[in-house]
């Protein structure tokens, strides 16, 4: 792997913090030297122009579906319960050929929209995904579609330990494969028996990985748990000693005081996905950063408005502002840089990378994107943590790097076949 130096670029460092004229030197896949420094005595590796550029850590999609991608656009103005009338059924006739070219899409749709890092929050032949997504250069969690529900479909439908053994085989095959993780997975309490749950927890912590779950995510889905338990969501998994810092709790928009220090006190981490959750419940999502609760940023997958996380950052701020802001006569209730540590810094807790990723610092990974300043939407700017919040949009990205590795240059990608995927999503949708 060659060195890259990266000069006269602007650079966020950090969130809130932007400096101009600055060189990056990239060793060995890591940050080695952020700064206005020279040209290093006998440098061979290669030489970037950064002038206007704006290079900031790569993006973290901290839940999505990557089952959901051929669901684009069906989704929308649907009749409720979209989730029994039109998820579940397309998710249960899913192929294998159908799930590669779904991973395809969404590999490139990150690559090309400046996400470099994802968690995967279950779906089905993720085999069939994860070879996809290895071959892509994207630092992902993988998990698969975690139920034992009796009245799944037939072609999904699974015992407890069936279910949790589609997981492991995965985690063996995957696990550490490039830059893939495996996690285990609750895909929703409601449809997930007692002895799944134990053995989920139970195989998540044998084998040191995350257990991520869909979680409090709707009134109703809490009434059943409370039926079922006699105790709130997070209160049962915490009874049942389930909580720990390698626990995703995804959605988490309906929190009682007492879940969110059991958040607290177990060190979880959270999950916000705001296009897909604007219908259902807003996040108390200040409280849980002032007592210190990770909080990533996810899409929900391509069926709730696509893989741009520069759209869902734009409506996290409208949907604080229009809630919480307008009680408490704040607009600056969620600031820009607030946000971009959630996406960033919140991301890389739930990508079990933190400290390594989300800052651009020596001693950190080198997944990074620029941003191409020179456009009459972003220029000139009197603040470019403002400009990046407010304006910048998925086409804006120039370059994606995972590792010092580039994924995408000058908006080529170079790990894909960009032509033969979208032609391959073209005739599908011709018979679809």
């Amino acid at each position: 792997m060659s060195d890259i130096l990266i000069k006269n670029a602007t650079i966020l460092k950090q969130a809130g913090q932007i400096n101009t004229k600055q060189s990056i030197l990239i060793h060995n896949g890591h940050i080695q030297q952020v700064g206005a420094f020279p040209c290093p005595i006998k440098f061979t590796g290669e030489i970037v122009d950064g002038a206007d550029r704006l290079y900031l850590p790569g993006l973290i999609d901290s839940h999505l579906h990557t089952g959901q991608q051929l669901l684009r656009g069906r989704v929308l103005d649907a009749k409720p319960v979209i989730w029994t009338r039109i998820m579940l059924p397309f998710e249960s006739q899913l192929t294998a050929s159908q799930m590669k070219l779904s991973a395809e899409l969404a590999a490139l749709e990150m690559i090309t929209g400046g996400t470099t890092g994802f968690v995967e929050a279950g779906s089905y032949h993720m085999e069939s995904a994860a070879e996809v997504y290895a071959r892509s250069g994207l630092r992902g969690a993988l998990t698969t579609s975690t139920m034992d529900d009796p009245q799944l479909p037939a072609s999904i439908k699974m015992s407890a330990r069936e279910a949790v053994a589609q997981t492991t085989q995965l985690y063996q095959q995957f696990h550490h494969q490039g830059r893939l993780q495996v996690y285990y997975s609750l895909r929703a309490l409601t449809a997930c028996s007692d002895e799944l749950i134990d053995l989920a927890a139970e195989a998540a912590q044998t084998h040191h990985t995350f257990l991520t779950a869909h979680m409090n995510e709707y009134p109703t889905e809490i009434l059943n748990i409370i039926q079922r338990t006699g105790l709130r969501p997070y209160e049962w998994l915490a009874k049942h000693h389930l909580l720990n810092d390698h626990f995703l709790g995804a959605h988490s928009l309906f929190l009682s005081t007492q879940e969110r220090k059991l958040i607290k006190k177990n060190r979880v981490k959270l999950c916000h996905c705001p296009f897909s959750n604007a219908g259902k419940g807003i996040p108390v999502t200040s409280e849980l950063l002032q007592n210190q609760i990770p909080v990533g940023l996810g899409t929900d997958g391509a069926a709730h408005g696509g893989l741009s996380l520069w759209n869902e950052i734009k409506i996290f701020r409208s949907l604080m502002v229009a809630t919480h802001g307008l009680r408490l006569r704040q607009p600056n209730v969620m600031p820009a840089a607030q946000i971009f540590r959630m996406l960033l810094e919140g991301g890389a807790a739930a990508l079990n990378h933190a400290g390594q990723l989300g800052k651009i610092q020596p001693g950190y990974k080198a997944d990074l994107i620029a941003i191409d300043l020179n456009q009459p939407h972003l220029y000139p700017s009197g603040n470019w943590q403002n400009t990046l919040l407010e304006c910048v949009n998925a086409n804006d990205v120039t370059d994606t790097m995972v590792d010092g590795q580039f994924l995408m240059r000058n908006r080529q990608v170079l790990t894909l076949d960009q032509e033969r995927i979208i032609a391959e999503a073209r005739n599908y949708a011709c018979h679809h």
